[in-house]
């Protein structure tokens, strides 16, 4: 006898529809998924069967086919458990074929016939609403998730037996509600602020611009200046996120699993990779392609400690998303898009040593080691980094001053203020930062004032720079007019601003 259910797979940061043929004859016993099935996927007939015989359930020994559609994608997700079970137990007569076709099932199946949670159930329902689905089953566990979908009816049963019953109509079932999320008794939270920062005031400044147009920043400076201190509370000073971009991160974050039930992301991201992670680790990748650290920022921050002590491959591949925003990796099966727009900090010290430049320490390293050193660095790369700019050691004076320093609460203010100028200045090309500024933007949306004109001209010449720097400093620029009451025309001192935050450090790359 021949049934159809629905499971669903994720592809990229996308749900995939699977439709589950099921057949089951008379004949040699047999059970083969075919399908292209990967192996957990396979190991499922392990699960569905015994899961089936320990919830009580009768499987008649008969040759059984399941064939998952489309035939020409790999199926990677245990999630199929379900569907596949129902199915069966559907072709061999025990639920009626036509009331399982209603439901998408989405979950893992244990041995006694419990109901697991699966990553990636958020861009499934969100595919299962588009393709007209009204009503899906899930783990508990994945409750919070299914229900940030509206339109969608939630049902989450405990054990494939409650599940059969449900179908079968021998027991009403309510729909799911939003499940509590509890933290451990006592529990603080600490958060980075910028009122902890002494001195640094140029920094600061620099951070508040990057955090307001979404540009990119590199800090220079000896050990213990406070870079990875500053880089840590940029969160702290970022826009809310809005609906749509909360939900992009809470898709990325449920197919890597790493929302365990928490429900809709409303914090921006913060990644911190160690130097001695995998390119594949940061960019993405692997076999059958997942997300990296520059995919986990998205509409967040990655930071990248000790810049120059990262793999050169590493570094080189981060030249895509940070000019696309967005990384694609191409592999025989396929190729997948993964976002990636992120702001980027970097911090790296002057010199192997650490103390080049530095007034009270003595730099042990040669001028060649020093050199070697910053050509890790290459100029293609550097030249998407919007700001550069030393962070020097903080003094005595700034370190044991009582006065308070402007906590991140008020940096926001400002920074959501200018944001909320630039997406209404960019709201009809779909963009919300002067960072994702193109060329032809620039000339449209950017006018300088003469004597801006003539400062930028001069520098330009006179330095040599690159099409892509000319494009940066004038963004740059234009989110510092942004900051200063959204002044409608970028002026020589808005301009000087952004060549002193762009050239305040230079590599010889």
């Amino acid at each position: 006898m021949y049934a159809r259910t629905f499971g669903s797979a994720t592809l990229g940061v996308d749900g995939m529809i699977i439709t589950v043929e099921v057949d089951s004859a008379n004949g040699m016993p047999a059970f083969d998924i075919v399908g292209l099935p990967s192996t957990a996927v396979r190991e499922s007939k392990e699960r569905v069967r015994t899961a089936i015989k320990n919830s009580g359930l009768r499987m008649r020994s008969e040759k059984i086919t399941i064939n998952l559609a489309p035939a020409n994608v790999k199926k990677e997700s245990a999630g199929l458990d379900l569907p596949i079970a129902i199915g069966l137990l559907a072709s061999q007569g025990r639920l009626r074929a036509s009331i399982c076709e209603d439901f998408l099932f989405v979950a893992e199946l244990s041995l006694e016939g419990n109901l697991r949670p699966v990553p990636g159930v958020l861009p499934i329902a969100i595919t299962a609403r588009e393709e007209g689905f009204k009503k899906i089953i899930v783990a508990n566990e994945n409750i919070n998730e299914a229900l940030l979908v509206e339109g969608l009816e939630v049902y989450s049963p405990k054990t494939l037996m409650e599940l059969v019953d449900f179908l079968d109509g021998e027991i009403e079932m309510k729909t799911a509600k939003p499940q509590p999320i509890y933290e451990p008794e006592g529990f603080v939270e600490l958060v980075d602020d910028f009122a902890d920062v002494q001195g640094q005031f140029m920094a600061k400044r620099a951070l508040e611009i990057a955090a307001a147009g979404g540009h990119n920043v590199l800090m220079v400076g000896v050990p213990g200046s406070g870079k990875t201190m500053l880089a840590k509370r940029m969160s702290s000073i970022l826009p809310e996120m809005t609906r749509e971009e909360a939900l992009e991160v809470t898709k990325i974050y449920s197919i890597t699993g790493k929302l365990s039930g928490t429900g809709l992301v409303t914090k921006r991201p913060f990644q911190n990779p160690n130097h001695d992670s995998s390119t594949a680790a940061i960019i993405g990748g692997g076999t059958n392609p997942t997300p990296g650290q520059v995919t986990l920022a998205h509409n967040g921050v990655l930071f990248l400690d000790e810049l120059p002590e990262f793999k050169k491959a590493t570094l080189e591949a981060l030249r895509e998303p940070l000019e696309e925003r967005q990384i694609t990796i191409s592999r025989v099966n396929g190729t997948i898009t993964f976002p990636s727009s992120m702001i980027l900090i970097c911090a790296m010290n002057p010199c192997p040593c650490g103390w080049s430049g530095d007034d009270d320490h003595s730099c042990r390293c040669t001028p060649l080691e020093i050199k070697k050193y910053m050509r890790r660095l290459s100029g293609p790369l550097l030249d998407r980094i919007d700001i550069q700019i030393r962070v020097p050691r903080v003094k005595y004076d700034d370190l044991s001053s009582r006065r308070k320093n402007e906590p991140s609460s008020v940096i926001r203010e400002r920074v959501s203020a200018a944001r909320k100028i630039q997406t209404k200045r960019l709201e009809k090309y779909h963009l919300f930062c002067n960072a994702q500024m193109t060329h032809s933007l620039i000339q449209n949306l950017c006018t300088l004032e003469p004597a801006a004109e003539k400062l930028l001209k001069n520098v330009f010449e006179t330095k040599k720079l690159s099409a892509r720097s000319y494009d940066r400093i004038i963004k740059v620029s234009r989110t510092i007019a942004d900051l200063n009451n959204g002044a409608e025309k970028i002026t020589a001192k808005h301009i000087a601003e952004a060549i002193k935050l762009r050239s305040d450090f230079e590599v010889d790359a």
